[in-house]
């Protein structure tokens, strides 16, 4: 597998290689930013050697820390929590979940521009990772005692601020620091340990349902300790020699575009991404409304009927995150792998899209299920492959690429309702149009991952 060439010094003392896929008469960087340049005494690690044992797993648990404290409340606590403060208003918890996901697409490439930047002696991400947790923790409390909806919206935001920022900076760790040939190896491993972290934060919240207080501040702090376990016992580089230019608002705002031509397999990448995202939401959306007409049953009959179904899937989305992780790193190809989560995924949507039992639908939603842990694996380690100036702007181009999976996941379920009402007969929705397209829409993006072609 071949490593893609940073150049991420505009004057470099040695001879720098040509970037694979790049135009060689464009120029080294954008030019819309200014020239960046790092010390000799260099804050850069060195990512040809091996991390170790302990390095991977303090990362699986760290990543799985941030979960268990993040996810417990979407998944569990706020409903709890919305229902004790304003009962019989469930639209209000889309108000707050919503305007979450508002504000990390809004402050998220930010946060990694400036994380890029950061000069202090305990390193560029670890700094965040520890304010993170701070505000987390603090907006658990407020979720826990707010006495309005407003009040436990903004908790809500705020843990989206805090703990986002944790899972960012872990996240980007693995881009300042895997060599290539263990990425698919932790992606596949933080895969599955970022699904099986929702199931424990809501046996916690079982326990604590009870109590506003322990239900939301026992995940929080148990994720906060194994998050400090990284924190601690992984070093990274001093960051005060970095020498990099002044960031004013203007220059921050060019920032968050980029010229594909300069980066052609990031951009592809960033591309089948999206694809992939778009079609993953149009599936997942309606998944109860569509198990209902199916089913010929209510929307509250099908819960339990999902909930089943999504213990399965959490062991297939397990199974293709690891197998596909481990074999990536194994026989060194990564879009092979792409491609075939695109297809599996089709194949699962395609099932569901013409079955009419239980059964086939169960079936269908495995198969998808693999397809969607291969691919969030795989294409995790293969982004960490053709990341650009990999050096300094690591973050920024990790923020980036959050785009493409937050658009998706906010345009598709606007878009839907455009196709269930085509063709649609007796009040029945077209589902079966919507889940084909969601097909389609996974294959275009392992297709268009193919045509990376720095990384087999």
């Amino acid at each position: 597998m071949q490593r893609r060439i940073n150049p991420s010094n505009p004057k470099p003392t040695v001879p720098v290689p040509p970037v694979p896929g790049a135009d060689p008469t464009l120029p080294l960087r954008d030019e819309a930013e200014s020239p960046v340049t790092v010390s000799t005494a260099t804050v850069l690690e060195d990512v040809s050697g091996r991390v170790s044992a302990k390095w991977i797993w303090l990362m699986v648990v760290a990543q799985f820390g941030v979960f268990v404290a993040f996810i417990t409340p979407l998944a569990i606590s706020l409903s709890i929590r919305l229902q004790a403060i304003a009962p019989g208003h469930a639209e209000y918890l889309g108000y707050i979940t919503g305007a979450g996901a508002a504000w990390v697409v809004l402050t998220g490439p930010f946060l990694g521009i400036l994380s890029d930047r950061t000069r202090t002696r305990i390193g560029r991400r670890r700094p965040f990772m520890i304010a993170g947790m701070f505000v987390g923790m603090v907006a658990l409390f407020v979720m826990a005692t707010a006495p309005t909806t407003l009040l436990l919206g903004v908790g809500w935001v705020l843990a989206q601020a805090g703990w986002g920022s944790v899972l960012a900076g872990l996240q980007v760790r693995t881009a300042d620091r895997l060599p290539e040939e263990q990425r698919g190896k932790v992606a596949g491993l933080t895969g599955f340990a970022t699904q099986i972290a929702p199931v424990l934060g809501v046996s916690v919240a079982g326990v604590f349902a009870g109590d506003a207080l322990l239900l939301f501040v026992v995940p929080g702090i148990v994720g906060a300790i194994l998050v400090l376990l990284f924190v601690i016992f992984v070093h990274e580089p001093d960051s005060r020699r970095m020498k990099l230019p002044a960031l004013n608002v203007g220059a921050a705002l060019r920032k968050l575009v980029f010229n594909p031509r300069r980066y052609p397999d990031y951009s592809w990448n960033w591309l089948g991404r999206f694809f992939f995202y778009f079609g993953l939401s149009l599936n997942t959306t309606f998944t109860s409304f569509f198990f209902a007409q199916r089913l010929d049953v209510t929307v509250t009959a099908v819960a339990g009927i999902i909930a089943t179904v999504s213990l399965g899937g959490i062991l297939t989305t397990t199974l293709g995150a690891l197998g596909g992780g481990f074999l990536s790193d194994k026989i060194r190809r990564r879009r092979p792998f792409v491609f075939a989560s695109g297809i599996l995924f089709a194949i699962g949507a395609v099932i569901m899209a013409f079955s009419t039992s239980l059964p086939l639908l169960i079936a269908g939603s495995l198969v998808s299920s693999i397809g969607i842990g291969m691919f969030s694996a795989v294409d995790q380690a293969l982004l960490l492959d053709v990341l650009p100036e990999r050096d300094t702007d690591a973050g920024r181009f990790m923020g980036i690429t959050g785009f493409a999976t937050s658009i998706p996941q906010a345009v598709a379920p606007l878009v839907a309702p455009i196709f269930l009402a085509i063709g649609a007969t007796s009040g029945d929705k077209n589902y079966t149009l919507v889940y084909v397209l969601a097909g389609l829409c996974t294959i275009a993006g392992g297709a268009v991952a193919m045509r990376i072609r720095s990384v087999r």
